[in-house]
């Protein structure tokens, strides 16, 4: 079964979405990464002050080779982020319920 991955981290939201028109691109190239290594689903969202990303990934490991290899997601982090993100995981559960 598969993982979801929460990452988060003190930031400006507006930044990031800011960031993510001006450099669409690289956000591509990213996209395709985390793809190719078992990426499921991905999505950003934003509240105060506070960036999370949440993704679904096969595994802890999947995710942990992609982040750890990602040479341009430090880059984002520099231009949006406050401190070190805080990288949590969690096993969906089985309830009969999710759409």
């Amino acid at each position: 079964m598969s993982v979801v991955m929460m990452l988060r981290v003190k930031g400006d939201p507006d930044a990031l979405e800011r960031y993510a028109q001006e450099n669409g691109e690289q956000l591509k190239r990213i996209t395709e990464d985390a793809r190719s290594k078992g990426a499921i689903h991905h999505l950003f969202a934003g509240g105060e002050d506070e960036i999370i990303a949440f993704d679904e990934w096969p595994d802890e490991a999947s995710f942990q080779s992609f982040f750890e290899g990602q040479e341009e997601i430090p880059r984002i982090m520099q231009s949006v982020a406050q401190g070190e993100p805080e990288v949590s995981f969690f096993r969906i559960l089985d309830t009969g319920d999710a759409f």
